[in-house]
């Protein structure tokens, strides 16, 4: 229960499982047609959190009816292999979306990898065809994470035509992304990063603000105008390893209207955006 100096949750967990049991409806209607959306979701390698990242993914198909398939390889897997295994999929009918878990071993380049994925599949929307997609306001597909965020600032019944929103972050995964995002929603955008000289100056002028740094604290109370939107995309460990925002969430907590928290916020969004990509791509192949 929040009290009216305490900006009010945004709840990541509760919009996800409304939009995945929207997911496994479509995904029934899919298969009254005849068809069953597939995604192939690849792990190369013994990354911790990338096993604990395809597992999660995998459960979430299950969980909607969409149709996984993992396959995990050895660290060594040769280059050519992969891409090789990437073309396979690319002609397989029965896939319509391919995930290549990141990171990847360093002698795998992440780019080419990225860019073998054909771009009706493409269902993280890393690819430079798909970014262009974005770019120019065409559809595609919308990276996860930012495409998560959007849906959280939907909920809490903001519109964006006219408001000013700051992004702090410049990554190709989240912040270039979310800047079009809001761009195409009528906002007015603005883009902070390392190199901004006062990220408070612009940020105070925010009607919505979305950090995305992994770097703790880089959002604090007297940065935020209040009654803002903030949404907090990253992940760190604070001093007693609990996880942890960007955001400094307990005082800016106290001056927004509506704030992510984290865990629980933006996280569960990414994984619902990805199935919602995987069955659009299915959607669209049986139209």
């Amino acid at each position: 229960m929040t009290t009216p100096s305490s900006g009010q949750l945004i709840d990541g967990v509760a919009l996800s499982a409304k939009l995945r049991a929207d997911v496994a409806t479509r995904v029934q209607a899919l298969q009254a047609r005849g068809a069953t959306p597939g995604l192939a979701v690849i792990l190369v390698g013994e990354d911790p959190a990338s096993a604990v990242y395809v597992r999660n993914k995998v459960k979430a198909c299950a969980d909607t009816g969409i149709r996984s398939v993992f396959e995990k390889y050895e660290t060594t897997l040769p280059e050519a292999e992969l891409l090789a295994r990437i073309a396979a999929l690319n002609a397989d009918p029965s896939v319509h979306g391919i995930l290549v878990q990141m990171p990847l071993p360093k002698h795998i380049n992440p780019h080419k990898v990225i860019e073998a994925i054909s771009t009706a599949k493409d269902v993280d929307g890393y690819a430079t065809l798909s970014a262009g997609e974005l770019m120019t306001g065409q559809p595609g597909f919308r990276p996860c994470t930012p495409y998560g965020c959007m849906k959280l600032i939907e909920s809490t019944g903001l519109d964006l035509r006219g408001k000013h929103a700051v992004v702090i972050g410049r990554s190709n995964t989240v912040g270039k992304p979310m800047a079009l995002l809001l761009l195409q929603a009528n906002a007015t955008v603005t883009v902070c990063h390392s190199a901004t000289a006062d990220i408070g100056h612009h940020t105070r002028q925010a009607d919505v603000i979305v950090a995305a740094v992994g770097k703790r604290n880089v959002l604090t109370a007297d940065m935020v105008k209040p009654g803002a939107v903030v949404i907090d995309v990253g992940m760190n460990r604070n001093d007693e390893g609990k996880l942890c925002g960007d955001v400094d969430f307990a005082s800016v907590r106290g001056v927004a209207s509506h704030i992510t928290p984290v865990p629980g916020g933006v996280g569960p969004m990414t994984i619902t955006m990805l199935l919602v990509n995987t069955l659009e791509a299915a959607e669209r192949t049986a139209a």
